[in-house]
């Protein structure tokens, strides 16, 4: 029945920021962007790789999302990288801090987590 995921969507309590951090720092690529003036409301469309993965909307006053303690829903995002140590050092040049690279017990690959502008969690994963 199910083929793919199709994409992630992402509510941000500051659009331009947020559209800066996923665009500029981590590189994804603008497919659309809408302003929807009924929703007071952004629609941003974002590719990885030439591939739709993610909506970053914007509303007016969204509810701040726990991430800390974590709660039951999405846990995190991951992102594969070639090269853990190489996305790590490229992320702290623009000022990004991550948590220290682990060892996935299970699998013996290298991952690490950094947040977005909103304290989303989100995942490296070396692989």
């Amino acid at each position: 029945m199910l083929k793919s995921i199709h994409h992630i969507a992402i509510i941000c309590s500051d659009y331009q920021r947020s559209k800066a951090f996923y665009v500029e720092i981590l590189g994804l690529e603008i497919i659309n962007e809408v302003y929807r003036q009924e929703r007071e409301s952004y629609k941003l469309d974002l590719a990885l790789n030439g591939k739709y993965v993610l909506e970053l909307f914007s509303f007016p006053d969204p509810p701040k999302r726990p991430s800390r303690p974590e709660g039951t829903g999405l846990r995190h995002l991951a992102f594969q990288v070639e090269d853990i140590d190489s996305a790590v050092e490229q992320l702290s040049q623009k000022g990004i801090r991550t948590e220290p690279i682990r060892i996935d017990e299970n699998t013996n690959k290298k991952f690490t987590f950094f947040a977005d502008p909103d304290d989303l969690p989100l995942e490296l994963y070396e692989g």
